[in-house]
Protein backbone atom coordinates (compact mmCIF):
# COMPACT_ATOMS: atom_id res chain seq x y z
CA UNK A 1 0.00 0.00 0.00
CA UNK A 2 2.87 2.33 0.64
CA UNK A 3 4.59 1.47 -2.36
CA UNK A 4 1.68 2.14 -4.22
CA UNK A 5 0.76 5.88 -2.27
CA UNK A 6 3.99 6.82 -3.30
CA UNK A 7 4.06 5.82 -6.94
CA UNK A 8 0.63 7.66 -7.12
CA UNK A 9 2.18 10.91 -5.51
CA UNK A 10 5.38 10.96 -7.83
CA UNK A 11 2.51 10.80 -10.99
CA UNK A 12 0.72 13.37 -9.21
CA UNK A 13 3.08 15.46 -8.81
CA UNK A 14 4.92 15.57 -12.26
CA UNK A 15 1.78 15.54 -13.94
CA UNK A 16 -0.17 18.08 -12.23
CA UNK A 17 3.04 20.49 -11.96
CA UNK A 18 4.44 20.30 -15.00
CA UNK A 19 1.47 19.61 -16.94
CA UNK A 20 2.69 16.26 -19.18
CA UNK A 21 0.24 14.90 -21.64
CA UNK A 22 -1.34 11.85 -21.09
CA UNK A 23 -3.76 9.37 -22.89
CA UNK A 24 -6.00 6.76 -21.37
CA UNK A 25 -4.53 3.60 -20.64
CA UNK A 26 -2.17 1.78 -19.09
CA UNK A 27 0.96 4.19 -19.93
CA UNK A 28 2.47 7.75 -20.16
CA UNK A 29 2.41 9.26 -23.68
CA UNK A 30 6.22 8.38 -25.31
CA UNK A 31 6.85 5.62 -22.30
CA UNK A 32 6.97 2.27 -23.03
CA UNK A 33 5.83 -0.84 -20.13
CA UNK A 34 9.06 -1.42 -19.23
CA UNK A 35 10.36 2.09 -18.24
CA UNK A 36 6.72 3.20 -16.14
CA UNK A 37 8.15 2.38 -12.61
CA UNK A 38 11.79 3.37 -13.49
CA UNK A 39 11.20 6.69 -14.69
CA UNK A 40 8.31 7.23 -11.69
CA UNK A 41 10.66 6.01 -9.11
CA UNK A 42 13.10 8.77 -10.78
CA UNK A 43 10.49 11.29 -10.65
CA UNK A 44 9.75 10.32 -6.89
CA UNK A 45 13.31 11.54 -5.61
CA UNK A 46 12.28 15.01 -6.76
CA UNK A 47 9.33 15.32 -4.40
CA UNK A 48 9.13 15.80 -0.42
CA UNK A 49 6.88 13.91 1.01
CA UNK A 50 5.45 14.26 4.51
CA UNK A 51 2.77 12.96 6.87
CA UNK A 52 0.61 15.94 8.36
CA UNK A 53 1.10 15.05 12.21
CA UNK A 54 2.02 16.92 15.16
CA UNK A 55 5.70 17.16 14.51
CA UNK A 56 5.13 18.80 10.92
CA UNK A 57 2.35 21.52 12.33
CA UNK A 58 5.11 22.61 14.97
CA UNK A 59 7.92 22.86 12.37
CA UNK A 60 5.46 25.40 10.61
CA UNK A 61 4.72 26.96 13.45
CA UNK A 62 7.69 27.96 14.49
CA UNK A 63 9.15 28.89 11.10
CA UNK A 64 6.19 31.33 10.61
CA UNK A 65 7.10 32.68 14.08
CA UNK A 66 10.17 32.89 13.21
CA UNK A 67 9.42 35.12 10.02
CA UNK A 68 7.30 36.93 12.01
CA UNK A 69 10.31 38.14 14.48
CA UNK A 70 12.46 38.56 11.36
CA UNK A 71 9.79 40.92 9.54
CA UNK A 72 9.02 42.46 12.87
CA UNK A 73 12.07 43.80 13.43
CA UNK A 74 12.95 44.99 10.00
CA UNK A 75 9.66 46.79 10.13
CA UNK A 76 10.58 48.97 13.61
CA UNK A 77 14.47 49.48 11.56
CA UNK A 78 13.05 50.89 8.18
CA UNK A 79 9.38 52.79 9.28
CA UNK A 80 8.88 55.73 7.11
CA UNK A 81 10.29 59.35 9.17
CA UNK A 82 7.97 61.80 8.22
CA UNK A 83 9.13 64.84 10.74
CA UNK A 84 10.77 66.43 8.34
CA UNK A 85 8.85 66.12 5.50
CA UNK A 86 8.45 69.34 3.87
CA UNK A 87 6.30 69.97 -0.01
CA UNK A 88 8.01 71.32 -2.76
CA UNK A 89 6.39 73.33 -4.99
CA UNK A 90 5.50 72.70 -8.72
CA UNK A 91 4.01 74.23 -11.71
CA UNK A 92 0.60 75.17 -11.53
CA UNK A 93 0.76 75.28 -7.81
CA UNK A 94 -1.58 78.24 -6.84
CA UNK A 95 -0.70 80.23 -3.77
CA UNK A 96 -2.05 83.38 -1.96
CA UNK A 97 0.56 85.56 -0.69
CA UNK A 98 -0.25 88.56 2.14
CA UNK A 99 2.14 91.42 3.74
CA UNK A 100 0.73 92.25 7.42
CA UNK A 101 -0.19 95.98 7.69
CA UNK A 102 0.31 96.62 4.03
CA UNK A 103 -3.41 96.01 2.98
CA UNK A 104 -2.68 97.44 -0.65
CA UNK A 105 0.06 94.43 -1.61
CA UNK A 106 -2.70 91.78 -0.55
CA UNK A 107 -5.41 90.73 -3.17
CA UNK A 108 -8.91 90.37 -1.55
CA UNK A 109 -10.96 87.82 -2.48
CA UNK A 110 -13.98 88.79 -3.94
CA UNK A 111 -17.63 87.54 -2.58
CA UNK A 112 -17.84 85.19 -5.20
CA UNK A 113 -14.67 84.40 -6.24
CA UNK A 114 -12.11 81.90 -4.50
CA UNK A 115 -8.91 82.59 -2.76
CA UNK A 116 -7.90 80.02 -5.63
CA UNK A 117 -8.80 82.10 -8.26
CA UNK A 118 -7.14 85.10 -7.12
CA UNK A 119 -3.93 83.46 -5.85
CA UNK A 120 -0.47 83.40 -7.48
CA UNK A 121 0.44 80.67 -10.17
CA UNK A 122 3.34 79.03 -10.22
CA UNK A 123 3.89 79.53 -14.30
CA UNK A 124 5.37 77.34 -16.96
CA UNK A 125 9.24 78.27 -16.08
CA UNK A 126 8.54 77.66 -12.27
CA UNK A 127 8.43 81.59 -11.21
CA UNK A 128 5.58 83.95 -9.16
CA UNK A 129 5.49 87.26 -10.00
CA UNK A 130 4.40 89.84 -6.74
CA UNK A 131 4.54 93.34 -6.61
CA UNK A 132 8.41 94.05 -6.09
CA UNK A 133 9.37 90.92 -6.42
CA UNK A 134 8.73 89.58 -10.06
CA UNK A 135 10.20 86.08 -11.18
CA UNK A 136 10.46 84.83 -7.81
CA UNK A 137 11.69 80.85 -8.47
CA UNK A 138 8.97 78.60 -6.85
CA UNK A 139 8.65 75.06 -8.77
CA UNK A 140 11.29 72.82 -6.53
CA UNK A 141 11.03 75.37 -3.55
CA UNK A 142 9.63 74.61 0.02
CA UNK A 143 6.75 77.00 1.12
CA UNK A 144 9.46 78.57 3.56
CA UNK A 145 11.93 78.96 1.27
CA UNK A 146 9.60 80.76 -1.34
CA UNK A 147 8.66 83.39 1.72
CA UNK A 148 12.55 84.00 2.70
CA UNK A 149 13.05 85.26 -0.76
CA UNK A 150 9.94 87.49 -0.57
CA UNK A 151 10.80 89.10 1.97
CA UNK A 152 14.35 89.37 1.16
CA UNK A 153 12.96 90.96 -2.05
CA UNK A 154 10.22 93.34 0.02
CA UNK A 155 12.93 94.47 2.36
CA UNK A 156 14.38 96.48 -0.24
CA UNK A 157 10.94 98.81 -0.07
CA UNK A 158 9.23 97.60 3.16
CA UNK A 159 11.27 97.81 6.58
CA UNK A 160 10.67 94.57 8.19
CA UNK A 161 8.02 92.51 6.09
CA UNK A 162 5.61 90.22 7.57
CA UNK A 163 4.74 87.98 4.61
CA UNK A 164 2.30 85.01 4.82
CA UNK A 165 2.87 82.21 1.91
CA UNK A 166 0.17 79.61 1.64
CA UNK A 167 -0.51 77.07 -1.17
CA UNK A 168 -4.26 76.89 -2.29
CA UNK A 169 -4.39 74.58 -5.08
CA UNK A 170 -2.01 71.75 -4.99
CA UNK A 171 -1.73 70.90 -8.76
CA UNK A 172 1.49 69.92 -9.66
CA UNK A 173 2.25 66.66 -8.17
CA UNK A 174 -0.09 63.34 -8.33
CA UNK A 175 -0.20 59.71 -7.31
CA UNK A 176 -2.43 57.18 -8.98
CA UNK A 177 -3.68 54.23 -7.20
CA UNK A 178 -5.44 51.52 -9.50
CA UNK A 179 -6.80 48.33 -9.77
CA UNK A 180 -9.09 46.62 -6.97
CA UNK A 181 -10.15 49.46 -5.20
CA UNK A 182 -13.69 51.12 -4.41
CA UNK A 183 -12.22 54.46 -6.16
CA UNK A 184 -9.58 54.46 -8.14
CA UNK A 185 -8.05 57.50 -9.46
CA UNK A 186 -6.01 60.51 -9.22
CA UNK A 187 -5.11 61.32 -5.67
CA UNK A 188 -2.90 64.95 -5.05
CA UNK A 189 0.45 64.43 -2.92
CA UNK A 190 -0.29 68.02 -0.99
CA UNK A 191 1.53 69.35 2.40
CA UNK A 192 0.37 66.40 4.13
CA UNK A 193 2.21 63.76 3.66
CA UNK A 194 0.36 60.84 1.34
CA UNK A 195 1.69 57.21 1.86
CA UNK A 196 0.93 54.25 0.00
CA UNK A 197 -1.21 52.86 2.62
CA UNK A 198 -3.06 56.37 2.85
CA UNK A 199 -3.50 56.26 -1.08
CA UNK A 200 -4.97 53.14 -0.35
CA UNK A 201 -7.59 54.49 2.03
CA UNK A 202 -8.66 57.45 0.25
CA UNK A 203 -9.25 55.25 -2.61
CA UNK A 204 -11.96 53.57 -0.38
CA UNK A 205 -9.91 50.58 0.23
CA UNK A 206 -9.79 47.38 -1.40
CA UNK A 207 -13.03 45.84 -2.94
CA UNK A 208 -14.00 41.67 -2.71
CA UNK A 209 -11.87 41.23 -5.87
CA UNK A 210 -8.79 42.48 -4.65
CA UNK A 211 -5.59 40.46 -3.91
CA UNK A 212 -5.41 41.56 0.19
CA UNK A 213 -2.02 40.23 0.45
CA UNK A 214 0.19 42.19 -2.37
CA UNK A 215 0.51 45.24 -4.25
CA UNK A 216 2.43 46.52 -6.63
CA UNK A 217 4.48 50.37 -6.16
CA UNK A 218 5.61 51.44 -9.29
CA UNK A 219 7.73 54.49 -9.34
CA UNK A 220 9.34 55.48 -12.85
CA UNK A 221 10.99 52.21 -14.20
CA UNK A 222 11.30 50.04 -11.05
CA UNK A 223 8.37 48.43 -10.01
CA UNK A 224 8.37 46.56 -6.27
CA UNK A 225 5.86 44.35 -4.76
CA UNK A 226 4.79 45.55 -1.32
CA UNK A 227 3.13 42.82 1.13
CA UNK A 228 0.00 44.45 2.40
CA UNK A 229 -0.54 41.53 4.41
CA UNK A 230 2.24 42.20 6.24
CA UNK A 231 1.61 45.52 6.98
CA UNK A 232 -1.92 45.00 8.41
CA UNK A 233 -1.14 41.52 10.29
CA UNK A 234 1.99 41.65 11.34
CA UNK A 235 2.72 45.58 12.30
CA UNK A 236 5.40 45.35 9.14
CA UNK A 237 5.84 49.28 8.79
CA UNK A 238 8.57 48.44 6.63
CA UNK A 239 6.07 47.88 3.51
CA UNK A 240 5.06 51.51 3.83
CA UNK A 241 6.29 54.07 1.21
CA UNK A 242 5.75 57.77 0.95
CA UNK A 243 4.40 58.68 -2.33
CA UNK A 244 5.69 61.38 -4.58
CA UNK A 245 4.53 62.92 -7.94
CA UNK A 246 4.05 59.52 -10.93
CA UNK A 247 3.42 57.20 -8.36
CA UNK A 248 1.31 54.14 -8.80
CA UNK A 249 -0.02 51.77 -6.80
CA UNK A 250 -1.78 48.84 -8.21
CA UNK A 251 -3.77 46.29 -6.73
CA UNK A 252 -4.59 42.85 -8.97
CA UNK A 253 -7.18 40.83 -8.57
CA UNK A 254 -7.69 37.44 -6.57
CA UNK A 255 -7.64 35.24 -9.19
CA UNK A 256 -4.33 33.34 -8.42
CA UNK A 257 -5.36 33.21 -4.56
CA UNK A 258 -7.27 29.82 -4.64
CA UNK A 259 -7.05 26.47 -3.70
CA UNK A 260 -8.11 23.58 -5.88
CA UNK A 261 -9.94 20.91 -4.17
CA UNK A 262 -10.04 17.33 -6.84
CA UNK A 263 -11.11 14.02 -6.92
CA UNK A 264 -13.19 12.02 -4.43
CA UNK A 265 -15.29 15.08 -2.74
CA UNK A 266 -18.70 15.86 -3.88
CA UNK A 267 -18.13 19.28 -5.25
CA UNK A 268 -14.83 19.37 -7.68
CA UNK A 269 -13.55 23.01 -8.03
CA UNK A 270 -12.02 26.11 -6.26
CA UNK A 271 -12.08 27.78 -2.82
CA UNK A 272 -10.75 30.76 -2.24
CA UNK A 273 -8.24 31.56 0.36
CA UNK A 274 -9.14 35.19 2.36
CA UNK A 275 -7.49 37.41 4.35
CA UNK A 276 -7.72 34.98 7.37
CA UNK A 277 -6.22 32.09 5.77
CA UNK A 278 -7.52 28.98 4.63
CA UNK A 279 -6.64 25.00 6.47
CA UNK A 280 -7.06 22.07 5.35
CA UNK A 281 -10.47 21.08 6.72
CA UNK A 282 -11.93 24.22 5.63
CA UNK A 283 -11.18 23.70 1.87
CA UNK A 284 -12.47 19.93 2.01
CA UNK A 285 -15.79 21.22 3.88
CA UNK A 286 -16.38 24.28 1.05
CA UNK A 287 -15.84 20.67 -1.34
CA UNK A 288 -18.71 19.37 0.35
CA UNK A 289 -16.70 17.25 1.84
CA UNK A 290 -15.27 13.71 0.58
CA UNK A 291 -17.26 10.96 -1.05
CA UNK A 292 -17.57 8.38 1.52
CA UNK A 293 -18.14 5.74 -1.08
CA UNK A 294 -15.76 6.22 -3.37
CA UNK A 295 -12.82 7.84 -1.29
CA UNK A 296 -10.15 6.40 0.46
CA UNK A 297 -9.31 8.40 4.05
CA UNK A 298 -6.30 7.32 4.07
CA UNK A 299 -5.14 9.24 0.58
CA UNK A 300 -5.94 12.93 1.18
CA UNK A 301 -2.89 14.77 -0.17
CA UNK A 302 -1.74 18.72 -0.52
CA UNK A 303 0.38 19.06 -3.80
CA UNK A 304 2.26 22.49 -3.57
CA UNK A 305 4.42 23.09 -6.44
CA UNK A 306 8.68 24.31 -5.68
CA UNK A 307 10.69 26.05 -8.22
CA UNK A 308 12.63 23.42 -9.10
CA UNK A 309 15.27 25.45 -10.74
CA UNK A 310 16.14 26.57 -7.40
CA UNK A 311 15.32 23.64 -5.25
CA UNK A 312 15.62 20.91 -7.19
CA UNK A 313 12.52 19.94 -5.99
CA UNK A 314 8.93 19.13 -8.12
CA UNK A 315 6.73 19.39 -5.37
CA UNK A 316 6.10 19.16 -1.48
CA UNK A 317 3.29 17.20 -1.28
CA UNK A 318 1.67 16.53 2.48
CA UNK A 319 -0.70 13.41 3.29
CA UNK A 320 -3.25 13.13 5.69
CA UNK A 321 -4.34 9.93 7.63
CA UNK A 322 -7.97 10.91 7.92
CA UNK A 323 -9.32 7.25 9.72
CA UNK A 324 -7.19 8.63 12.30
CA UNK A 325 -9.11 9.93 15.59
CA UNK A 326 -7.13 12.90 15.62
CA UNK A 327 -7.14 13.96 12.11
CA UNK A 328 -9.70 16.16 12.04
CA UNK A 329 -7.69 18.58 14.50
CA UNK A 330 -4.78 17.96 12.38
CA UNK A 331 -6.40 19.64 9.18
CA UNK A 332 -7.97 22.31 11.26
CA UNK A 333 -4.12 23.39 11.82
CA UNK A 334 -2.65 22.74 8.28
CA UNK A 335 -2.98 26.15 6.50
CA UNK A 336 -2.61 25.75 2.80
CA UNK A 337 -0.94 28.10 0.26
CA UNK A 338 -2.66 29.32 -2.85
CA UNK A 339 -2.35 27.11 -5.79
CA UNK A 340 -2.55 24.46 -3.69
CA UNK A 341 -3.84 21.05 -4.91
CA UNK A 342 -5.92 19.19 -2.46
CA UNK A 343 -6.31 15.60 -3.67
CA UNK A 344 -8.72 12.97 -2.44
CA UNK A 345 -7.86 9.64 -4.11
CA UNK A 346 -10.18 6.64 -4.49
CA UNK A 347 -9.64 2.72 -3.18
CA UNK A 348 -8.01 0.92 -4.31
CA UNK A 349 -4.93 2.06 -6.02
CA UNK A 350 -4.13 -1.02 -8.22
CA UNK A 351 -3.60 -0.05 -11.21
CA UNK A 352 -2.10 2.37 -13.90
CA UNK A 353 -4.90 3.31 -16.00
CA UNK A 354 -7.17 3.81 -12.41
CA UNK A 355 -4.40 6.67 -11.53
CA UNK A 356 -4.37 7.87 -14.57
CA UNK A 357 -8.43 8.51 -14.71
CA UNK A 358 -8.20 10.17 -11.25
CA UNK A 359 -5.28 12.34 -12.31
CA UNK A 360 -7.08 13.73 -15.71
CA UNK A 361 -9.94 15.38 -13.84
CA UNK A 362 -7.01 17.17 -11.89
CA UNK A 363 -5.02 18.30 -15.00
CA UNK A 364 -8.01 19.54 -17.20
CA UNK A 365 -9.36 21.80 -14.02
CA UNK A 366 -5.63 22.97 -13.33
CA UNK A 367 -4.53 23.43 -17.06
CA UNK A 368 -8.16 25.46 -17.60
CA UNK A 369 -7.40 28.07 -14.80
CA UNK A 370 -3.66 28.44 -15.47
CA UNK A 371 -4.97 29.32 -19.55
CA UNK A 372 -7.74 32.09 -18.31
CA UNK A 373 -4.73 33.19 -15.92
CA UNK A 374 -2.60 33.73 -18.62
CA UNK A 375 -5.36 35.12 -21.12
Amino acid sequence: MAQRYKTFIASACFLAMSGCTIVPGSHFEGLKQGEQTEYLEKELEKVNIQLIDSALLSQQKAQYQNLVSEKGSVGRAKGLDLSNYEYKLGIGDVLTIGVWDHPELTIPAAVQRSAEFDGFKVQADGTITYAYAPKVQAAGKTISEVREELVKRLSRVIEDPQVDVKVVGFYSQKAYVTGEVKTPGVYPVTETPLTLIDALNQAGGLNERADWQTVTFTRGNTTEVIRLDDFYSKGDISQNRLLQHGDIVHVARNDRRNVYVLGEVNRVGTVEVNRYGLNLAEALSEAGGINERSADANGIFVLRKRDFEKDGVIADVYQLNAKNVASLVLAEQFELDPQDIVYVTSAPLARWNKVISLLLPALTTVDSVQDIDNQ
